[in-house]
Parts: structure tokens; sequence; C-alpha cells
């Protein structure tokens, strides 16, 4: 996820020449490459782990795979990959895919800058690095590197995660993370100079940085937990103010270190006056109380704002003690709010921009409020100013999604990229005292997007719900059934799928390939509502909106189940198991990556205990218990059932969606899987749940995702 506004794409055009000759050897050259049958997998031990939920006993053969640390698990790795490649290794054009993949994402890609002190930032990327670098001028002069994270390790993995300025720009902190684990060091360095002032911050998971002038900064941790830091519970989260010059030891714990303040998720975050620290605890993904803290009064308390988990609330912007929230309390669209600071419990709050049918997504910047609302999840843009005016509705160039940057109350350019499934990201820029919009930087790939069709459309779900699907693919493409086709979806967590462009999804349009994305419900397409129309009980409604969209592309003969790839990671991990299990008939190929498999037990690892909002948890109720275990993925492949052609992708430093999930899951296809269709695990080294992944990583991996999924559709060739 985030890849899509980090990298554009490229659509090169040296190819060409070779095309007619490369054809020619591919038909002459094909091996026959192994069937299910043929494979020889690693033999997975079974263990006689059995555990006991309200009366029910449930085996858990494969238990021993959640020991990360093992030399056992270690070797099962060694062999599943062993397999693997060996079978990856056999594809004709999986080398084609590959470098193919490789120039189109060969061109320079730069973001959009901000000032911080007397400088100008920006990312920027020549082509083919791993990591984004961060560059800087100061009044127009030369550019120089300020951060380099392609020099943090040899190979790539370590990357930048967050970095964050001083209020006068004079100091920066930034955190890293190695090996794309969520345990992240920060590191504070002269931002003039660039020289490290002090020791870094260690064990730091899950947190921004937020300063308060220069004097030190907040940030949130863990206490590092007993066993494997990978894997092992983290429950209780804490806030920390770390003061420049003092050692980590000393740095004062702010908020939960007692029972009565125990949170799973804490932040804080300071206002751009350095007035107010506003603290959100959560206890599951969904859902934060919140507290206000004056740091002009010396030793001020910590005063409520909310005491309840019953909405998603949290401070935009203030101006003196009138404070601006946004939040869906009794509101599942969002609205802004105002109170005064003195007086800021729920009671006392003021509409300011009130909810309306679309969902509301706001920034702040020169003393203007920006409100992005999502139509269908498409992107609209208003600007309105503190008192609540609307000013203008922006104009944009298209159908698409909108990322406007935000910035300072002393901005007055407002950047923003503008992308769709078929256009790649270009940067404008909004000039709020001209209140004109030029084009700021105009995305360097080759890529035509008059060539391909990009269209939405609406279907209706099992229980009759209609549902949005955007679908794109080259025109001229004739609907007879037959088209590689990837659907995609996600449906979870209130994460919404806006249009975006991608370079990984060029390489598969390029082969003539459909690409449907399904905006299923458990997103946030459409608010709150939305969003709990897909949790708990009512999980089943996500999947039923997947199978639809499956079943509108073969009706509509945009493809055929021999054509049909399903696609999703994490969440939508899981949602590739639970449909791949449930309708098995209806897919060619299923890529579930680094998903949550193993539904019993997904909430006894890292901070896996906060999905339950989303999913419940097996111990809560026996009707809670029996409906997870009804569509948990490892538990629902059964025997003799013929399952679609299988590439289980995660990674070995995944310390989010712990790739034990993914193990039991590959382990029990292997034991069951009936047919000729081969079932495999890649697993990835030195990465994580995927922020961060070097781009030399990235290519590799999709070369091998398309290159198994077209072969297995039966296309021995590419055009």
């Amino acid at each position: 996820m985030g890849m899509t506004k980090k990298f554009l794409i490229a659509m090169l055009v040296g190819l060409l020449v070779s095309c007619a000759e490369e054809k020619k050897e591919a038909k002459e050259s094909i091996p026959a490459i192994s069937t299910s049958s043929e494979i020889e997998y690693p033999v997975t031990r079974k263990g006689d782990v059995v555990d006991e939920y309200f009366g029910s006993k449930i085996p858990d053969p494969y238990r021993w795979l959640e020991d990360d640390r093992s030399d056992e698990t270690g070797e099962w790795i060694r062999a599943q990959n062993a397999v693997t490649f060996e079978y990856l290794n056999q594809i004709p054009y999986r080398t084609k895919l590959r470098d193919r993949l490789k120039k189109l994402w060969d061109y320079e890609k730069v973001s959009a800058p901000f000032k911080e002190g007397n400088f100008t930032y920006f990312y920027r990327n020549d082509g083919l690095q791993n990591q984004n670098v961060v560059y800087r001028e100061k009044d127009g002069g030369e550019s120089e590197i300020f951060l380099d994270p392609n020099t943090f390790s040899e190979d790539g993995t370590t990357s930048l995660a967050t970095l964050a300025f001083s209020k006068d720009g004079s100091i920066a902190a930034y955190s890293i993370s190695e090996g794309g684990s969520d345990w992240r060091k920060i590191i504070i360095v002269d931002a003039v100079t660039k020289q490290v002032l002090e020791d870094p911050l260690v064990d730091v998971k899950f947190s921004g940085i937020s300063w308060q002038g220069n004097e030190g900064f907040f940030y949130s941790s863990y206490d590092k937990p007993e066993g494997s830091e990978l894997s092992a519970k983290t429950d209780q989260h804490k806030l920390y103010f770390h003061r420049l010059g003092d050692e980590q030891k000393s740095d004062k714990l702010i908020y939960g270190g007692t029972e009565a303040e125990k949170h799973r998720y804490i932040s804080g975050y300071v206002t751009e006056d350095d007035h107010y620290l506003m603290i959100s605890g959560s206890i599951t993904t969904s859902g934060n109380d919140l507290l206000i803290k004056d740091l002009t009064e010396p030793d001020s308390p910590l005063v409520t704002v909310l005491d309840h988990f019953d909405s998603d609330t949290y401070l935009i912007d203030n101006v003196g003690s009138k404070l601006y929230f946004l939040t869906n309390l009794d509101s599942p669209n969002r609205k802004i709010v105002t109170v005064d600071a003195s007086e800021p419990t729920e009671e006392n709050w003021q509409d300011f921009i009130s909810e309306t049918e679309s969902v509301l997504s706001p920034i702040t910047l020169g003393g203007f409020f920006f409100t992005e609302y999502m139509v269908d999840a498409i992107s609209k843009i208003y600007q309105y100013d503190y008192d609540g005016n609307q000013i203008r509705e922006l104009d944009l160039p298209g159908v698409g999604s909108v990322g406007p940057s935000g910035g300072k109350k002393t901005d007055t350019i407002l950047y923003y990229s503008f992308t769709n499934y078929k256009t790649p990201s270009t940067i404008y820029a909004f000039d709020t005292k001209q209140s004109s919009t030029t084009i700021y930087r105009e995305s360097g790939a080759l890529f035509n997007p008059d060539e391909y069709e990009s269209e939405q459309v609406f279907y209706e779900s099992k229980d009759g719900t209609r549902i949005p699907m955007i679908i794109t693919y080259k025109k001229g493409i004739e609907l007879n059934g037959k088209n590689p086709t990837i659907l995609y979806g996600y449906g979870g967590f209130d994460i919404s799928l806006t249009p975006g462009f991608s370079i990984v999804r060029a390489l598969w349009l390029e082969q003539n390939g459909i690409y449907a994305v399904a905006n299923l419900r458990g997103g946030g397409e459409y608010g709150k509502k939305w969003h709990q129309a897909g949790i708990l009980q009512k999980k089943q409604n996500v999947f039923d909106d997947f199978i639809a969209a499956a079943e509108y592309l073969i009706n509509n003969k945009y493809t055929e189940s021999g054509h049909l790839a399903i696609q999703g990671g994490s969440n939508g991990g899981l949602l590739v198991g639970a449909v791949m299990t449930q309708r098995p008939e209806l897919f060619q190929v299923a890529l579930p990556a680094v998903g949550v498999m193993d539904m019993l037990r997904y909430h006894t690892f890292t901070a896996g205990a906060g999905w339950s909002y989303d999913y419940g948890t097996s111990e809560q109720s026996k009707e809670m218990f029996e409906y997870i275990l009804g569509y948990s993925p490892v538990h629902n492949i059964k025997k003799g059932v013929q399952y679609p052609a299988t590439l289980v992708t995660t990674a070995d430093h995944d310390d989010r969606v712990v790739p034990a999930h993914s193990f039991k899951f590959a382990a029990e296809l292997q034991t069951k899987q009936t047919g000729d269709a081969p079932t495999l695990i890649r697993i990835e080294t030195k990465a994580g749940h995927g922020a961060g992944t070097p781009v030399s990583k990235i290519i590799e991996q999709y070369a091998d995702i398309y290159g198994f999924t077209l072969f297995n559709m039966g296309i021995k060739e590419l055009d």
C-alpha cells in the first residue's frame, strides 16, 4: 500500500524491435512446467497441538511454525523458497517481465516541495534507486542531498520511515526501519550541518514524531516484549517526551504507564503554534478517546475531551483557544466542529462544516481549509475560510484521486497530486493568493492514458447492495470472456481504495491484462456505515461483495473463471484466502499477500488484538468463535477440493501480520490440494509488511507474481 503516490510509472518502447524474435524463440523452447502433483513440496511436520474453544476442539498441527526464531522454521522457509523458485525459474517469460518492469520503473520521480526553516525540501528518485532520497535547496540555489536512505544499508533494506523538523527547522529527527520491521530507531541531526547530535532512540514502534519548539519531541512505543520481537504480543502503548541532549532512559513518560491509562495505541501531537498537546488513545483500530494539555502553562493538567471510543476524532487546527476537530461522532461521513479549549467536551461542540452524503477528509494551509470529498471513491476538493464560508470548488483535471499535501499557516501554495488507474500522477500548485492553478511537475512516465480505458461500474452483491468497481484495460480489447484479469480488493478497517496509478499495474495492462478494483463493504468509501457493514458478524458481506464482483466480470464477458485471478494484501490477503476456500471453482489463480489467515489466533501476535473491532476474537463468545471459524482461511481448506493455482507471498520480518499466518495456510494447501494447480509460498527475506521495501525486491516480486499468474492461465508467450 502507498506505493502509488511515491512511485510513478513510465512506459518505454525499447522492446518493440526484438519482440518477434523473442516470440519465435519462446515457441521453440517452452519447457514442461511441473504440475502440483509433480512438485515435491517440503514435508511439513504435523504436531499434536489441540485448542479448545467453548467445548470445540480445534487441531493446530502447524503451531510450531509460529516460532520465527527456531532452526526448524528457518529450514522450512529455505526449503519452501527453493521449491517455489525452482518452479518460477521454469516460466519462459519471467525474465522478460522483470526486465520490462525495470525499464518501466526507470525514470525520475520528484515529490511536492515543503519548507522547513531556510530550506525547501523534496523527495527524489533518479529511477531505480531502492529508496527515495531527500534533497533540499536554499533561496533557489543548487539542490543538495540531505538524507540518502540508500546509504543506510548495502542492500537497500533499511528505509526512511518518518522525517520531522523542529519548529524553526534547525533540527531534524527521522526514524528508520531495518528489514521492514515496525520497530524503529529515531536519529536526531542538526538540520543545517547534517551532523548527528546524539545517540539514536531505539525500540520505537507505531509512532509519529511531534516537536515542541526546538526543545524535544513526543513519541510512542511499547516495552520490548519477552520472546520474539517480531511476533510476541505488544499490548500497552506509552507516550514519551524526549528532551534534546538527554539519554533515552531519562525520557519523560507522559501517558499510558498505568493500568487506568492502558491503550493499545497512543499518539501525541502538538499544535502548530506550540500551544496544545493532543493525546489520542485507542484500544482497537477504530475509535479513540482524546485528551488535551496546555503547553503554555507549567504543570498544566490533562483535560478530557472524549472519554469513550465511540468515534474517530482528532484536532485539525486551532486559532488561539478555538479548536477545530474532525469527527464521525453521530456523523458517519465526518464533519468539522469547533469548541473552546476551556470547555472542550462534546456537549459544547458547534458544527463548522456539516456532514454531507460524501466522506470528508480535510487539510489546512495558509489560513484555509481544503476539504476533499469522496464521491463513489472519486475525489472533489473545496476551499473554505476559517469562518466556515465555502470559497470555491477546485477544478480538477478529470475523474480520479487527489492527494493534497497540506502545510503551514504561512504557506501560500497548496500542492496536490492527481491520478487514476490509467493516468500517471501529476503535481499541481494552487496559489491561494492568486486563486490560480498551474502544473508544478508533470509525470516523467511515457505511459499514454489515451490508449487505455478506465470505467466505473456498479453491480449488486448477494443481498442486493450496490457496489462500485473500476475496471481498467487497453482500448480495443475484445470482451470475449478470455482476457487475463486480476480482481483486487481489501474491504476492511475503514480504508478506501481510490483510483491511483501504479508502476506494476502498468506492466499488467501492457500485457493486455484487465485490472478490476472492487470497493467492498468494510472499507471507508461511503463512511462509517459502509465500514460497519463489513465487520464482525457481517464480515461475510465483504466476501459476498468480492464474489459478486467476479461473477459480474464473467457475466459481462470481461473474462472467465479460467482467466481470472484474485489479489489482496493484509486484510485483503484474508479476503483472498476466504473467498478461494468458499468458491474455489470461480478462480484460476489466487494471490494472497501477507494475509491474516488464522483467524482463531491473530489476536495473540504483536498488536493483532487491536483488529478486534473489525474481526472480533475467538475468545469473546461462542457465537463469535463459530462465526470466525466459518470463514478462517486456514481452517476451511478441505481434502479432495481443487483449489486455484496459489502463490502466497509474505516476508520474514513482517511483524504486523506475522508470516506464520501464511506459513500455516501454505502448509494446509499443500497437504490437501487436489488436482494439478500449484500451491506455492514465496517468502521475502529482510522485508516486512510492505512499507520501505526496496525497489529491486518489488520488481523481482511482481515479475514472479505476474509470471505465475499468466502461466497458470495457460498463456505460453507474451506479445
